[in-house]
């Protein structure tokens, strides 16, 4: 039973961390467009090279047999 006495106060702690990360998120624009960033990844601008893996060559510089 002495145990109810440590997890309540530690529960309300928690809501209020919790409380206190949200309205901050909100307040500082974190919330603002939702949807830009999900539109953005659609969207093939060409701008970005396709990744290599470190040690790998490059097509042209292979040898041809």
């Amino acid at each position: 039973m002495g145990i109810v006495y440590v997890l309540i106060p530690l529960g309300l702690v928690l809501v209020g961390i919790g409380l206190w990360a949200f309205f901050w998120a909100v307040g500082n624009g974190q919330f603002d467009d939702l949807d830009s960033p999900g539109w953005s990844v659609l969207s093939d601008d060409g701008s970005a090279k396709p990744a290599r893996l470190p040690g790998s060559r490059e097509p042209e510089a292979e040898e041809r047999e």
